[in-house]
C-alpha cells in the first residue's frame, strides 16, 4: 500500500502538509481565537514557507476579479443603506400588514428574500430588525413570531443571484481558476426561487407553528427602548401640517408626542389635535430614530434649527450617545445655564432619564448624574470631552438619514450594474465597479464610509482560501481524498457521493463561515467528479447551494441579529431549522440534476 502511495502521489509529504493546515484551519476557525483574516494569511505563510505553493500562487487568490466584485457590492450596498430609501420602504410595508400576522410573515419573507437575492443578507435583516419590532410593539404580535423568519428568508434569498451572497461568487472565482465557465447572474434563478418557494411555505404552514411566543413585556433595561425626550420643529413645507397628532407621520415612525408649544400656548395633544405650521413637538423616540429626523424634509430638531444653516456641516458631525459624569459641570444645572454649545461645540439634541420620564423643554432641565444625552458634535470635541471627563461617549450612531434623491441614484446605478452585466454587454467586474464608483462620486456615499462599508475580513477569507484551493490542487491532496472518497462510495452511486459533499459542506457551515466551508470542500469534490467522469459544475452549485441552506443554529450573523430582539433560545433555531434544512437538501438533490445534468452531452464540456 505505502509502495502504491509513493507511486501515485510522489510528493506525499505536501499532502501531509496541505491537509494537515487544513485541519488546522477548521479548528481555529471553529473555536475563533485567531481572527479567520489572520488564519488565512497565516496558511499563506505556512505554503509558502514548505515550498507548497510559490508566492505568486499563495496572493493569486487577491488579484481576482471576485474580489472586485465582492468590494463593488459592498460599497453600493452601503450607499444603499446610507440613503435610508430601502429602510423607509420597508417600514411602510410592514405597517401596511398591521395586525395581520399571517400577512406580514409572508409579505416579509417575500420582500427580504426578494431584496438579499441582489444584497448582503446581513444588511437586509438589519434594516427590517427595528421596524419589525415597532410593528409588533403596536399589533401586539410577539416579534418572536416574526423575526427568526424574516432572517431565514434573507438566508435563502441569496440562493437566487450570483451576488446573492458571497458565497456564491467566491465559488464562481474558483471553478474559473479550474478552467470552468464562471457563474452566470441568474442561472441558479430557477432553484433559487424553487428554494425559497420552499422555504416560505414550510415557515408559514409548519415551522411557524412551532415559533415561540416571547412578548415584548418584560424586557431587560439593556433590551428596552431608552425613550429619549427631544424637541422637534414644524417647518412651513412639512408633511406633518394638518395631520391629527395620534395619527401622524411621527407616530408611525414609533415617536410620542407628549406636548405641543404653540406660539405661547402649551398643552397635551389629544385625538382631536391636527400639527400647525410653526408647532414645536415635545416628543420621546429612539435615538436611532431622532437621528433619522435630521433628513426628513419640513422637521428638524430645535437645537439643529435654531444652530441655523451656517453649522449644519453633515459630513463633519457624528451623533453619539453620552453619559452624563459625576465630573461634569452640567450636574445640578440646564443646558441653557451652562451655555455648553457655545463652550464646548456640543449639540444635545436629546435627553434620557432613566426610570423618571422627561416632560419639560430640554435646555431648562436639571441635569443628573447618570443622565444620557444625544449629541452631535465633530470627533475632536467628541474625543476632548471624553479625556475631560465632561461626558462618557458610549456610543456613535451610524448616520442613516433618509434622502429619497440620492437613494434612488443609488439604485439605479445598482441595476444598470446588474443589467448591463447579467446581459453580458459589459462584464459585471466593470459594471459592478463602475456603480460603486458612481455612488462615491455623485454623493450617495462619501468615500471614508466606502471604505467602512467593506468587509476586508471576508475579502482576505476568500482571497486566501482561493489560493488554499491551489495548494489542495498542486500537492495532489485532492486527487488523495477524491480516491478514497470513490472507492469507498462509487458503489452507492455518484448521487450518493454528491449528497455525501453536500452534508458534509453543511456540517462544516456550524463552526466555520459558509464561504470558507464551501472552499474547503470545493476541491475535493471537483476531483471527485473528475474521477467519476461526472459533472464538475453539477458538484460545484451542489456545494454552493448547501453552504446557503444550512439553518441548523445560529451561527449565521443574520441569525444572531434577530437572536436577542426576539428572545430565542438556541433550541428555537434547531427545532425550526433542522427540519428545514433537510427539506431543502432532499429538494436540492433532486433538483440539481435536473438543471446541471450529472453528466455532460458529449461536445458540451469544459469551455
Amino acid at each position: 500500500m505505502d509502495a502504491i502511495f509513493a507511486l501515485t502521489f510522489p510528493d506525499g509529504w505536501k499532502i501531509g502538509v496541505v491537509l494537515g493546515l487544513l485541519v488546522v484551519a477548521i479548528i481555529l476557525f471553529a473555536i475563533e481565537a485567531i481572527s479567520v483574516d489572520l488564519v488565512t494569511l497565516l496558511m499563506l505563510l505556512a505554503l509558502v514557507g514548505t515550498k507548497v505553493l510559490s508566492v505568486q500562487e499563495a496572493f493569486s487568490g487577491f488579484g481576482s476579479e471576485i474580489i472586485i466584485i465582492l468590494g463593488s457590492i459592498f460599497v453600493l450596498c452601503g450607499a444603499v443603506q446610507e440613503t435610508g430609501l430601502l429602510e423607509t420602504l420597508g417600514a411602510k410595508l410592514v405597517t401596511f400588514a398591521n395586525r395581520r400576522e399571517n400577512r406580514l410573515l409572508l409579505l416579509l419573507m417575500l420582500l427580504v428574500s426578494s431584496m438579499s437575492a441582489f444584497m448582503n443578507n446581513t444588511t437586509v435583516t438589519a434594516i427590517f430588525v427595528g421596524p419589525v419590532r415597532g410593528v409588533a410593539r403596536k399589533a401586539d404580535i410577539s416579534p418572536s413570531r416574526i423575526l427568526l423568519p424574516m432572517a431565514f428568508a434573507s438566508i435563502l434569498g441569496g440562493t437566487c443571484t450570483l451576488i446573492g451572497t458571497s458565497t456564491n461568487v467566491a465559488v464562481s472565482g474558483f471553478i474559473m481558476k479550474e478552467g470552468l465557465a464562471p457563474l452566470g447572474l441568474f442561472e441558479m434563478t430557477p432553484i433559487g426561487l424553487i428554494i425559497i418557494a420552499t422555504g416560505i411555505a414550510y415557515l408559514v404552514f409548519i415551522g411557524r407553528r412551532f415559533l415561540p411566543d416571547h412578548r415584548i413585556e418584560g424586557l431587560s433595561e439593556s433590551e428596552a427602548i431608552r425613550g429619549y425626550l427631544s424637541e422637534i420643529v414644524v417647518l412651513p413645507d412639512s408633511r406633518l401640517i394638518g395631520q391629527h397628532v395620534l395619527e401622524s407621520d411621527l407616530t408611525r415612525m414609533d415617536f410620542r408626542v407628549l406636548k405641543i408649544l404653540r406660539g405661547k400656548e402649551t398643552f397635551v395633544p389629544d385625538p382631536e389635535s391636527i400639527i400647525r405650521d410653526g408647532d414645536i413637538l415635545l416628543v420621546t423616540g429612539r435615538a436611532e430614530n431622532l437621528a433619522k429626523v435630521k433628513g426628513s424634509e419640513g422637521i428638524q430638531i430645535m437645537p439643529d434649527w435654531k444652530l441655523g444653516v451656517e453649522g449644519m456641516v453633515q459630513g463633519q458631525l457624528n451623533i453619539a450617545e453620552a453619559l452624563v459624569t459625576p465630573q461634569s459641570n452640567l450636574v445640578g444645572r440646564s443646558l441653557k445655564e451652562t451655555r455648553y454649545r457655545e463652550q464646548y461645540d456640543v449639540i444635545v439634541l436629546a435627553i434620557y432619564r432613566r426610570d423618571h420620564p422627561l416632560r419639560e423643554k430640554i435646555d431648562s432641565i436639571k441635569l443628573k448624574v447618570g443622565d444620557l444625552l444625544l449629541v452631535r458634535a465633530d470627533k475632536e470635541h467628541l474625543a476632548s470631552l471624553q479625556q475631560r471627563r465632561e461626558l462618557a461617549v458610549l456610543a456613535e450612531l451610524p448616520p442613516s438619514v433618509f434622502n429619497k434623491r440620492k437613494g434612488l441614484y443609488a439604485i439605479g446605478f445598482f441595476l444598470a450594474a446588474l443589467l448591463l452585466g447579467g446581459f453580458g454587454l459589459l462584464p459585471l467586474p466593470i459594471t459592478l465597479l463602475g456603480a460603486a464608483i458612481l455612488t462615491v462620486l455623485s454623493g450617495c456615499i462619501s468615500i471614508e464610509q466606502a471604505h467602512r462599508y467593506i468587509n476586508w475580513r471576508l475579502l482576505i477569507l476568500i482571497g486566501g482560501m482561493t489560493s488554499f484551493g491551489i495548494a489542495i490542487h498542486q500537492a495532489h491532496a485532492d486527487e488523495f481524498l477524491a480516491h478514497w472518497i470513490v472507492t469507498l462510495l462509487k458503489p452507492w452511486g455518484e448521487i450518493t457521493i454528491l449528497a455525501g459533499f453536500f452534508v458534509l459542506t453543511i456540517l462544516l457551515t456550524q463552526p466555520m463561515s459558509n464561504a470558507a466551508a464551501a472552499l474547503v470542500v470545493l476541491p475535493v469534490a471537483l476531483e471527485t467528479a473528475r474521477e467519476l467522469g461526472a459533472n464538475e459544475r453539477t458538484f460545484a452549485i451542489a456545494i454552493m447551494l448547501a453552504a446557503s441552506v444550512s439553518l441548523i443554529a445560529p451561527f449565521e450573523p443574520s441569525c444572531i441579529l434577530v437572536y436577542a430582539p426576539g428572545k430565542y433560545r438556541f433550541r428555537d433555531f434547531v427545532k425550526i431549522g433542522l427540519p428545514l434544512t433537510f427539506i431543502l437538501a432532499v429538494i436540492i438533490l433532486f433538483f440539481i440534476p435536473v438543471f446541471w445534468p450529472l453528466h455532460l452531452i458529449p461536445g458540451h464540456g469544459r469551455p
